[in-house]
């Protein structure tokens, strides 16, 4: 996969405000205020800085946190795992490995055969129904 490389004055053109916080200066949504949160229909979640595939509906569960929760990505090679030690606390941060835009975290705390549980922001994402 070749990766984006863009200026940020043409992240900051082709981003909402709140898509450039989240996906370009690793921010994160309010808890149950994303937009794709309650979103049930079948398809593919995108991500919203280069459209690459990231999660299938299939994987998409409710896990209370209010943010929209996976249990597995799309394809292992579209997104990069960083141990991230802000705020006082270890976790790992989820990026899109094509332009590198921070999308979450990933948690070990998910059902299913992964056990994981990846909590991402609406605002890093789009949805494509099929």
């Amino acid at each position: 996969m070749s990766k984006i490389n863009i200026t940020d004055e043409q992240w900051r053109e082709k981003l909402t405000d709140e898509q450039y916080e989240t996906l370009r200066l690793g921010g994160t949504e309010r808890a149950f205020t994303g937009i794709l949160l309650n979103e049930k229909r079948k398809g593919e979640y995108i991500c919203a800085g280069c459209g690459t595939a990231l999660f299938h509906s299939n994987t998409k569960y409710d896990s209370g946190s209010g943010w929209p929760s996976f249990t597995d990505v799309m394809n292992s090679g579209n997104v990069i795992e960083i141990t991230d030690r802000s705020h006082g606390m270890v976790r790992t941060e989820v990026k899109c490995a094509n332009c590198e835009g921070h999308l979450g975290h990933v948690f070990p705390d998910g059902p299913g055969e992964t056990g994981l549980r990846y909590c991402i922001n609406s605002a890093a994402l789009e949805f494509d129904d099929e």
